[in-house]
């Protein structure tokens, strides 16, 4: 059996999103996955994964943390010597990549999307860039979830042509099934994901204000976790009406099922939005902005609308031109997503794309041994 070890910052994540891959590659391997304890860890123990707690500083930038984070990938990999290393997000990538790097371990790393740390010019990005064009170099193949992105890489000339574009984490299509489309005789709105301004809560609060004064039958629904400084506006717009404030939600679906829309107004550098490929599949129109990771998973004007980034006035524009469609072309919008996401997004696309280069890590290995 091959030992694989997968360096990832959460158990959410790890669960949610890549659980298909790893029922998969416990069948015939030994997984181990390093990452802080949460309560996901019982569960992805019990699809047969052996856990090592490891904790890590998710958004903090001490050198200090982050070296012992680099010595304590040091330790693991010595400890389970694995044959094939797989990483996730930022902190992952760059100092697993430079443990596996000094240790001669093939890995391969997956860019879930580039972070403000990135995105935004400066130090903070060229220390960055600077680590990942260190930890990267040797990859066996580093996943990119956009075509953006990728580019960007290459033109910053941290990956050549170890890459490889797949569709995000996709989406499980039996979990996410079509949903029938409900009644018109109240128009639910659904806001999923952290409560922070880059994912757009404003646009969405200041659009639900207008939209709500004007069509009475319309509810604004937020789910997620709300960061300290938008706490009490919440609490302000709910008193008043304007809102539902739902807070974390493990299960998404029943707020699905009574939606007629997702809107997610993000200007945050995503890899590809796990929210609107959700929504699209359980077949709901979606609104969200011109920008890498969003704009891929709508057909503008068929199965959703492309806003302008951080524009109330543009979001408030298509809100109303969705709210004046009949119940049935809602509908249709929301099977031509379906029809998409089956097309480009299906998990098994991710799952088929990891299989084939572990597979080719380890034939190589072997190869190499005979």
């Amino acid at each position: 059996m091959a030992k694989i070890l997968i360096l990832a910052n959460n158990d959410v994540g790890l669960y949610k999103f890549r659980k298909e891959l790893l029922i998969e590659l416990v069948e015939e391997n030994e997984v181990y996955i390093s990452l802080p304890y949460g309560d996901y860890i019982p569960q992805l123990e019990e699809l047969g994964c052996i856990f090592i707690n490891t904790s890590i500083s998710r958004r903090g930038t001490n050198p200090v943390t982050d070296l012992k984070l680099l010595m304590k990938y040091r330790q693991i990999i010595k400890n389970v010597k694995p044959d094939v290393v797989l990483t996730y997000t930022i902190k992952p990538n760059v100092y697993g990549g430079v443990a596996c790097r000094l240790a001669k371990i093939p890995y391969i790393a997956n860019v879930t999307g580039l972070g403000t740390a990135v995105e935004k010019e400066g130090i903070l990005q060229k220390i960055t860039l600077n680590l990942y064009k260190s930890a990267l170099k040797k990859a066996s193949c580093v996943f990119m979830q956009n075509k953006e992105n990728e580019d960007f890489f290459k033109e910053k000339r941290i990956i050549r042509d170890n890459s490889r574009l797949i569709p995000g984490s996709g989406v499980n299509l039996e979990e996410y099934s079509l949903l029938k489309y409900p009644s018109d005789k109240e128009i639910n709105f659904l806001f999923i994901a952290r409560v922070m301004k880059e994912k757009g809560i404003d646009q969405y609060l200041e659009a639900a204000k207008y939209i709500k004064k004007k069509y009475s039958q319309t509810v604004f629904h937020v789910l997620g976790f709300c960061e300290q400084e938008y706490t009490n506006k919440l609490e302000r717009m709910e008193e008043l009406g304007i809102i539902k404030y739902h807070g974390m939600q493990k299960n998404v679906r029943k707020f699905h099922a009574i939606s007629h829309c997702t809107i997610h107004p993000s200007y945050y550098p995503e890899g590809m939005s796990n929210v609107l490929l959700e929504a699209a599949a359980s077949g709901r129109p979606i609104i969200t902005t011109d920008r890498n990771g969003c704009r891929e998973i709508v057909d503008n004007k068929v199965s959703g609308y492309i806003i302008e980034q951080k524009s109330t006035e543009d979001l408030i524009k298509k809100i109303e031109e969705f709210l004046k469609l009949s119940i049935d072309m809602k509908m249709k919008m929301g099977i031509e997503g379906r029809k998409k996401v089956e097309k480009e997004f299906n998990r098994s696309i991710i799952i088929h794309a990891y299989i084939e280069e572990i597979n080719e890590v380890l034939i190589s290995k072997q190869a190499k041994k005979e």
